[in-house]
């Protein structure tokens, strides 16, 4: 009839009834009819495979159904401190913030919101955060933090540090606190203070390399007692480096490098000790002189190993001296000897003569070449 509405709910779907825009039922699948010449009836059909009720009358449904508001809804009605899981058959989700009140389909999807409280842990399970992780909502509702081997992670609620985390995969909710995470190196870490200008004791200037090993052994303390601990040691190994070259002349710091490297070891260590930082290594790369130094170096290097060969050619030349007259005194006192003498020496000549002519047979080569004095 004209003045009859006629209304088809499908399987996948449900009905709202409102007459003089009050709520007056909720529709199953089938067929609906209503004698409605003034358009009194108004029906709103909902698609209940999209679970969450779309609606902005969640407060007025759940106060006109009463009791029987679970034979078609289901409630998650958080408290301030409560975070809700939403399943949908079986499976999480979605999350709903602290103090969240939402209406759920029932029937197409099974639908179970969990509560679960954050007054004592902020800490996510690790189940839930690798489901959020795969669903790509975990950084919306969650601050994640990945810890490696051999460091160590801080967690801060409301600027307060609250845990120290070690190695693994942790997240912790977002909501009502500000929850803040950082991670600390543990391992040794290398710092290199290079180009330092400095003047030694006699005042020449130099420039100076110098590399360090540190590792932080307390990252509580390391975090909290300086801003930043790699930028605090930086420093003092500079004011250590300027402090160990101005007590030394060149001559001291070319002559003994280990002693400035413990030096300024010392003065670092007992400057970070209580920032639980430890220094393992200090050392001086490279000490890098003037270029006219430099050549005055050279020449002073130059002359010295001069000085150093005249003396062992003037000590060999004594020597070879010496030997020659312990020679002469072996020879004045010993003919024969002398007779052998005379006879190298004449080897010695004939080896580099090409022709020999001897008169007189072997006698006449030696009483005509060779002469004993007596």
């Amino acid at each position: 009839m004209f003045w009859t509405k006629r209304v088809v709910i499908g399987d996948g779907e449900r009905g709202l009834v409102y007459r003089n825009r009050q709520f007056e039922g909720v529709l199953a699948p089938g067929v609906y009819r209503w004698l409605d010449p003034f358009a009194r009836v108004e029906v709103n059909v909902h698609n209940i495979a999209r679970s969450e009720y779309s609606g902005n009358d969640t407060d007025v449904l759940v106060a006109a159904l009463g009791d029987r508001l679970p034979e078609n809804f289901v409630l998650a009605n958080l408290g301030m401190n409560e975070v809700g899981l939403v399943l949908k058959n079986g499976k999480l989700e979605d999350v709903l913030a602290p103090g969240s009140r939402k209406l759920y389909w029932k029937e197409l999807v099974a639908i179970e919101v969990q509560a679960v409280s954050i007054d004592e842990s902020l800490q996510v399970d690790a189940g839930v955060a690798r489901r959020l992780r795969q669903l790509g909502s975990l950084e919306r509702v969650a601050v994640s933090l990945v810890v490696p081997e051999e460091s160590a992670g801080l967690v801060f609620v409301d600027g307060k540090l609250q845990r120290t985390l070690g190695a693994g995969a942790y997240a912790f909710w977002n909501f009502q606190k500000n929850v803040g995470v950082e991670t600390i190196e543990l391992r040794v870490q290398s710092l290199e203070v290079s180009g330092q200008e400095l003047l030694t004791r006699d005042k020449v200037s130099l420039r100076v390399n110098l590399a360090a090993s540190i590792r932080v052994t307390d990252p509580v303390a390391a975090r909290t007692r300086v801003a930043k601990y790699g930028d605090y040691v930086y420093r003092e190994l500079q004011y250590g480096l300027r402090k160990a070259i101005s007590a030394k002349t060149l001559d001291e710091l070319l002559g003994d490098k280990a002693s400035l490297d413990a030096d300024i070891f010392g003065y670092v260590r007992g400057q970070v000790g209580e920032l639980g930082v430890e220094v393992l290594g200090v050392g001086v790369k490279d000490v890098i002189l003037p270029g006219e130094m430099k050549d005055i170096l050279n020449s002073v290097v130059q002359a010295e190993k001069s000085a150093q060969a005249n003396v062992i050619r003037r000590r060999e030349e004594a020597n070879a001296t010496r030997s020659l007259l312990n020679t002469a005194r072996l020879i004045e006192e010993s003919p024969v000897l002398m007779r052998l003498k005379e006879l190298e020496a004449l080897e010695k000549v004939t080896e580099k003569i090409d022709k020999l002519t001897v008169f007189g047979g072997l006698d006449g080569v030696l009483k005509q070449l060779v002469s004993i004095k007596q």
